[in-house]
């Protein structure tokens, strides 16, 4: 997403108006002139926000490290790389990726939202977050394709689906996300506060070679937001719902599932995602009519539904371990959990793992539709 951090921020709307500022944080801003400034939140208000955004950016970067860094050991060492395994390590290596840099989020809320990192990290941290969201949601996307044509087509799929496809896709993905995440890289910046005097990351919509143009910043601010709700929510959601509707048409008909333990996983992966960032997406389409919106709303808002939206980086080990098969038989281990939850095997649920590595050895025991 893009900085992930909402600060209480301005910056000067033109260098030949001084009575008009810009609000900026994470990827967000609204205007606001001398005369609200004095009426803004209440100090004690703002700083509830800003101590519970912090909490909510430390469980989850904690918590993410640990859990995407242990899907990803054991999709690595210990699994049979299969189309499934695969699908999973990409989502976590987006999120891992995602929460090494968040340490920096945290101190720059912590500070007051006093960036003290450079432009350059400021630019990248942003771009890693919107980045993170990209190629999560369209890892999602192809998984419900790849899950749908297996349903839809299960003897072509059977003969076709592999890794080796899985492998060549990861990369596109990469590069999708990667295009549609580099305005960040382009409108990203830094500046002094003008009233208290701390760096602030914001966006910066007004390129040097038109620094007075009103027209063109707000332009660029509501194509980003707007294309970014678009290509990064709407059109992948559609996809996604568009699958997974034609998957149960087809179950229901044909019964064709032997379990449908992996169709629950990545169905709770999806409506993680969209509870977590839809929110996010409201205020980003809010904020481009700041004028029409009451700016505490958008001031508390914007903090809180970010935090929420980065908060999705750490859930997915969650998931894997609520719901993998075994989850109510304590005596299996915390690895074995995931390591179900990860399979691709069609094994009823009846079936005890006494092993970590019979649970590992037991991936590809079978072909399944879902």
């Amino acid at each position: 997403m893009t900085h992930p951090a909402i600060g209480v921020l301005t910056t000067m709307r033109s260098p030949n108006n001084d009575s008009e500022y810009d609000y900026y944080g994470a990827d967000h801003e609204y205007t606001i002139t001398e005369e609200l400034y004095g009426k803004e939140l209440t100090y004690d208000t703002k700083t509830i926000a800003r101590i519970l955004t912090v909490f909510i950016y430390s469980f989850t970067c904690l918590l993410g490290l640990v859990g995407n860094g242990l899907v990803i050991g054991i999709i690595v060492f210990k699994m049979k790389k299969s189309v499934n395994a695969i699908w999973f390590l990409n989502l976590a290596v987006a999120d891992f990726l995602f929460n090494v840099f968040l340490p920096l989020t945290i101190s720059y809320t912590a500070l007051g939202y006093n960036w003290v990192f450079g432009r350059g990290m400021c630019k990248v941290n942003s771009f890693l977050l919107i980045l993170n969201m990209y190629t999560s949601i369209f890892s999602l996307a192809t998984i419900s394709i790849d899950r749908c044509i297996s349903v839809v087509f299960p003897v072509w799929s059977q003969n076709h689906r592999n890794p080796k496809i899985a492998y060549l896709l990861c990369p596109l993905i990469w590069m999708l996300g990667i295009l549609t995440s580099s305005p960040s890289l382009v409108f990203r910046d830094t500046e002094t506060h003008p009233y208290r005097g701390n760096i602030i990351c914001f966006n910066n919509y007004y390129l040097p070679n038109s620094p007075n143009d009103h027209y063109l910043h707000d332009m660029r601010h509501i194509t980003v937001n707007v294309t970014r709700f678009l290509a990064g929510f709407i059109m992948p959601m559609t996809v996604i719902t568009v699958c997974y509707v034609i998957i149960i048409f087809r179950l229901r008909r044909n019964r064709l599932a032997k379990s449908k333990r992996p169709l629950r996983i990545i169905v709770a992966i999806i409506m993680t995602f969209f509870l977590c960032w839809c929110p996010y997406h409201v205020f980003n389409l809010l904020e481009t009519q700041h004028h029409f919106v009451v700016g505490p709303v958008l001031e508390i808002g914007l903090p809180i539904v970010t935090a929420i939206a980065v908060a999705n980086s750490c859930m997915n080990p969650i998931l894997y371990v609520f719901m993998g098969q075994d989850f109510k038989k304590f005596k299996v281990t915390l690895l074995s959990r995931m390591v179900n939850a990860l399979s691709e095997d069609t094994v009823h649920s009846s079936l005890p793992r006494r092993s970590f590595t019979k649970a590992s050895s037991m991936t590809e025991k079978e072909t399944m539709l879902l």
